[in-house]
């Protein structure tokens, strides 16, 4: 019989039916692996010009569109029409995902069945013509001066808050918890000082920042070699107090935390002895900041100070590592935004 040819291919768990009698089809519960015929780990390791946090982001979404197909009772591509993947845009819209989820779970079903017809293993790709609600444009957020004041440690009365706080004079007690005033926290305090300078001082991202290497940095010269997207280098110049806050970190603090678990030459590591990740930069900020402030803001922030100060369009593309020129000019859009307030704010026939 050929009435379900996709379904009789899945998995039937259970006991074992009496001979000769046909088990009848069964969709399998939700959040179970989703069938060999997806060939999911085989997209995810053809995935070598992307970073590894955009890989985990496509198996992610591909995995939750698996796990839905699986209750249709859909076992592999093969089984998937243009119809039916309207019907999952739609069923995502109606449990009041976002646009932008939507919009980047569309992306990467575009990817995969791209893929799967590329490499012979798909006739036709069911994604052609499929639209998708475009992501909410959200321009990027912009740290105010006494935002960034209060991250770098660069305020008028820092040392009269460090003093009251019983933290050394030099290392402001801002944020939600209270400076450590142990060895430990001293030492912490001078790898988040150096970080920050980073993220501030050279645009990085946040997982280059914390996957950086000692031998990647050249401090004499003021510059770091930065591996970022679909595994491109690029090398970004240092300001002098990140050189200063990095020189300070590895000349007296990183020692105290390395351990047998420490990756050879990473540079930020943290209390563990570990690779510092991005989540542990999320919490570092929140406990300097006084409002939750994402990584990303800094970045932000340096892009934005760099076109305010009349830089080049095309130098700030190079020095953020962005393959194309219309991701950094939504940087332009804030830096109009920015003036336009200054000039309400200050100019008296505004």
């Amino acid at each position: 019989m050929t009435g379900a040819p996709c379904v009789a291919r899945l998995r039937v768990v259970g006991p074992t039916r009496p001979p000769g009698r046909r088990a009848a089809p069964r969709r399998p519960a939700v959040g179970t692996v989703p069938p060999v015929g997806w060939q999911l780990d085989e997209f995810g390791r053809s995935l070598t010009s992307v970073a590894a946090s955009t890989v985990e982001a496509y198996e992610r979404d591909l995995r939750a569109f698996t796990t839905w197909a699986a209750r249709l009772g859909l076992s592999g591509p093969e089984a998937v029409t243009r119809p039916t993947l309207r019907r999952y845009l739609a069923f995502m819209a109606t449990r009041g995902q976002a646009r932008r989820t939507i919009a980047r779970r569309a992306s990467a079903l575009r990817r995969y069945f791209g893929w799967l017809v590329r490499t012979g293993r798909l006739d036709v790709d069911p994604t052609l013509g499929l639209s998708a609600p475009k992501g909410e444009a959200r321009l990027p957020r912009v740290l105010r001066p006494d935002e960034l004041r209060t991250l770098l440690g660069d305020d008028d009365d820092a040392d009269a808050a460090a003093e009251r706080s019983g933290a050394r004079p030099g290392h402001r007690a801002t944020g939600r918890r209270p400076a450590d005033p142990s060895p430990v926290g001293a030492v912490v305090s001078l790898r988040d000082d150096a970080l920050i300078e980073l993220l501030y001082g050279s645009g990085l991202r946040i997982s280059e920042a914390t996957g950086l290497d000692i031998d990647e940095l050249d401090l004499d010269r003021g510059r770091v070699v930065v591996w970022g997207k679909g595994a491109k280098q690029r090398t970004v110049p240092l300001s002098d107090p990140a050189v200063d806050a990095l020189r300070r970190w590895l000349a007296d603090g990183r020692a105290l935390l390395v351990t047998d678990a420490t990756p050879a030459g990473a540079v930020f590591v943290n209390r563990r002895g570990r690779r510092l990740t991005p989540r542990d930069a999320r919490r570092i900020l929140d406990r300097r900041a006084d409002e939750p402030t994402h990584p990303h803001a800094l970045r932000h922030t340096f892009a934005t100070h760099l076109l305010d100060g009349g830089a080049d369009l095309r130098v700030v593309q190079e020095l953020l590592g962005h393959s194309d020129v219309a991701t950094t000019q939504r940087y332009t859009h804030v830096s109009k935004e920015r003036l336009r307030t200054v000039f309400d704010a200050t100019h008296p026939r505004a």
